[in-house]
């Protein structure tokens, strides 16, 4: 799960973190120490799972998530307990009161894992899945197998299917999220493609490839990703 951390005091935060070093499926993926800092945060990382102090310098964590589009799942981190009857209104997960108790943020971590895992299998779009695109004034309605590449521009994504390539308002960490990982793989920072387009592939320099898919596209896979890559084409 990919996670963030909103909190002013410096201290707290480094105590939160060494807390969390130990769950090895939590990837730290920024800190905000004010309320206009949690929200660009957020909008661009798109954390899974946020621990969030309530008070906060210019806004609290309450009015920050009445500015959010979509909340990720909230795990407040607080010193005062008279805010946790109005978290749960807010749908937040858990009320975790300072100092933090390491058995307490064990058992909120699992259920924020637990919970994300659900939420993974029931919004799961498998290739087979109908979507519907609209792009200005035209529209289509497309069968995700059908697409090839997904590539990344800021908050907005353009989908290559055919010969269209239109622009959606959705992120392309959204979308690895909803996407099913067994056909549509990330493969760098801005791309994801769908596995059954490869066509062939060769090594790259620095530890990189690049991939030839039936479309005709080229596209470079990431040091990262490039082993894995391999070991599923067996390049």
């Amino acid at each position: 799960m990919k996670i963030a951390i909103v909190e002013d005091s410096r201290l707290a935060r480094q105590e939160l973190k060494s807390l969390l070093s130990k769950f090895e499926d939590l990837e730290l993926t920024g800190e905000a120490a004010n309320g206009e800092q949690a929200i660009q945060l957020i909008h661009e990382k798109q954390p899974d799972l946020v621990f969030f102090d309530i008070h906060l310098p210019g806004m609290d964590g309450f009015e920050i998530l009445e500015k959010l589009d979509e909340s990720p799942l909230i795990i407040f981190t607080t010193a005062y307990d008279e805010y946790a009857i109005q978290s749960f209104e807010y749908n937040t997960l858990d009320y975790l009161l300072k100092p933090i108790n390491p058995t307490r943020l064990e058992k909120a971590v699992e259920k924020a894992r637990q919970l994300h895992q659900n939420q993974q299998k029931s919004h799961l779009l498998r290739e087979d899945s109908q979507v519907f695109v609209k792009d200005g004034e035209k529209c289509w309605f497309v069968h995700l197998r059908e697409v090839h590449l997904f590539e990344s521009y800021g908050n907005y994504t353009r989908i290559y299917f055919q010969d269209n390539k239109p622009l959606i308002l959705k992120s392309l960490n959204y979308l690895e999220n909803v996407l099913d990982p067994k056909i549509f793989f990330r493969i760098n920072r801005r791309q994801i493609i769908n596995l059954k387009y490869v066509d062939g592939g060769a090594s790259w320099f620095n530890g990189k490839m690049k991939l030839k898919l039936t479309s005709g596209e080229e596209v470079e896979v990431s040091r990262r990703q490039a082993h894995k890559i391999k070991e599923m084409f067996s390049f």
